[in-house]
């Protein structure tokens, strides 16, 4: 019997024949891995192409970070999987989003220009030449893999009787044992085997999260294996133990990408399917650009202040309806699930006059829609801010700032509309082009309001009533500071700590945040761009 081996995939002319051969002369190939997988599915699996002599599969984790094994870069596989950081010694290319290699107008090919392996496992992270649009990422796991439980094997490697596939494959296996940075998994059928070419494929739970890596395997039935092995076990490099560290060095770049002069809307919330799983107690953004693109920024995992979220969803094209939103809020006007999603939603002020409610946005679209009004004063509404300011708990009274500086509110507007509406104050000239925020700063039972006024000073009214009553005011900047240059302003926990923040765009597009904002004001400012 042969022992367990590495199994990336050595090819060159003379194999490259042989593969020719076998197609010609077998039966139609179906997959030792299990079915080929229909156009579309789990296109987040990425082919590599290393050199034109060795290919592996992938992963896509963040919009410019693939995951794989660090084996398949190793100069001899078979001596071990430490390699060097840096640029890959041979020419890498990713082909992500092709289910079947032949179709060439689906996917895309990129460059992999830079490799950060892990130094206690079969691991590496891979960064793209340029992000990829239009491919969901994988989702990392929020729970360790299970002695017993049914996971899905994917890979880009050798079937029964291929050499080089041109489809993604996939089998059902089941979680034999986790020990340390390993996992290890058997087939559950008699074809379903890990063959050369899979190595640094994805293995996935029911829920489609990332439970492994593939490393080595038995290959019983492989094309090409000796036929002397039984084993259709594989040893897949473990993930969830090291979330934070696949996140930390995917989250790189991910603020640094954007010109952050372009984002005309900045809101946060949870705004992403997997928010509750999620402990750090972080917000996610979403950010409306000015090409009428959209993005969704999810929270990181990872405890780095600096770097709080992990990778971009983009979620509207350019040139989509939201170029004509000229004010939004992040609101919650229920607690329940629709739709598939428990995410917040967003209240919006379009261009037309028509105030509407999203009951929930998150990564997948924008769900529930319900027109709040529509008349032309409504498009005097310059700044808008749901928070919790009455009884029923949930952010959705909402506060406007008008035109001409007056301001209003409007009484849970998720089962009211906009009917119940205090007047708080009439024009006031000094509040013209002014800001409003809604958080829990001060740590009362109502959200506290932030006014930010043109002439830069800012104050947080802790628990704000709809009614316009607070208790305590605390001034966070006086009359003439820097905040005169504030153009976005939104409350939420983004580094992590015991208070909720606040998030700047400022108006040279670089974006900070003053964190754990409380009753004695401001604190520490984090820059995350410029």
């Amino acid at each position: 019997m042969t022992a367990i081996r590495p199994r990336a995939a050595w090819m060159t002319g003379l194999l490259a024949s042989a593969v020719t051969a076998s197609v010609l002369a077998g039966a139609p190939a179906h997959a030792i891995a299990g079915q080929p997988v229909a156009e579309g599915k789990y296109s987040s699996v990425a082919r590599l192409d290393i050199d034109g002599r060795r290919s592996c599969s992938a992963t896509l984790v963040e919009r410019q970070w693939l995951i794989t094994a660090a084996s398949c870069f190793a100069d001899d596989p078979a001596k071990g999987y430490r390699i060097n950081s840096g640029a890959p010694q041979r020419k890498t290319t990713a082909t992500i989003g092709r289910t079947d290699l032949t179709r060439e107008d689906k996917g895309t090919v990129v460059d992999v220009v830079e490799l950060v392996p892990r130094e206690d496992r079969d691991l590496v992270m891979a960064r793209l030449a340029q992000p990829v649009d239009g491919i969901k990422t994988v989702a990392l796991p929020d729970h360790a893999p299970m002695a017993g439980e049914t996971v899905q094997a994917l890979g880009y490697g050798r079937t029964k009787d291929e050499w080089v596939p041109d489809r993604l494959n996939v089998a059902d296996f089941k979680v034999d044992s986790v020990s340390g940075g390993t996992v290890r998994i058997s087939g559950t059928s008699p074809d379903a085997a890990v063959c050369q070419g899979d190595t640094g494929g994805p293995t996935l739970d029911a829920a489609w999260h990332l439970m492994g890596v593939h490393s080595t395997s038995g290959q019983a039935g492989c094309f090409g294996a000796d036929e002397s092995e039984t084993r259709h076990t594989a040893s897949e490099a473990r993930v969830d133990d090291i979330v934070d560290w696949i996140q930390g060095v995917a989250s790189r770049d991910v603020l640094a990408r954007p010109n952050w002069k372009d984002a005309v809307h900045v809101v946060a919330g949870d705004f992403t399917r997997r928010h509750s799983l999620v402990g750090t107690g972080r917000k996610d953004l979403f950010v409306v650009w000015a090409d009428g693109s959209a993005s969704i920024f999810e929270r990181s995992y990872h405890k780095d202040a600096k770097r709080p979220f992990a990778t971009e969803h983009k979620v509207a094209p350019k040139g989509s309806y939201w170029k004509n939103a000229e004010a939004i809020t992040g609101t919650r006007v229920t607690d329940s699930p629709s739709s598939g999603s428990a995410s917040d939603g967003l209240t919006v002020r379009w261009n037309t006059g028509k105030l509407s409610t999203y009951t929930h946005a998150d990564e997948y679209g924008f769900f529930e829609e319900k027109t709040l009004a529509s008349s032309n004063s409504w498009k005097n509404a310059r700044s808008i801010a749901a928070g919790r300011h009455s009884a029923n708990g949930l952010r959705d009274d909402l506060s406007v700032l008008w035109a001409d500086g007056s301001w209003s509110t409007y009484t849970d507007t998720g089962v009211n509309g906009v009917s119940k509406e205090t007047q708080i104050t009439g024009k006031t000239e000094a509040l013209i082009g002014g800001q409003l925020a809604a958080g829990s700063f001060t740590g009362k039972d109502r959200d506290d309001l932030v006014v930010r006024w043109p002439n830069g000073a800012a104050d947080a009214l802790g628990g704000f009533e709809v009614n316009g009553d607070y208790g305590q005011e605390v001034n966070l900047r006086p009359q003439g500071s820097a905040w005169k240059y504030a153009q976005i302003l939104t409350a939420g926990s983004f580094g992590g700590g015991y208070g909720e923040d606040l998030l700047v765009r400022w108006a040279d597009g670089n974006v900070s945040y003053y964190a754990d904002v409380d009753a004695s004001g401001t604190h520490d400012e984090v820059q995350l761009t410029g």
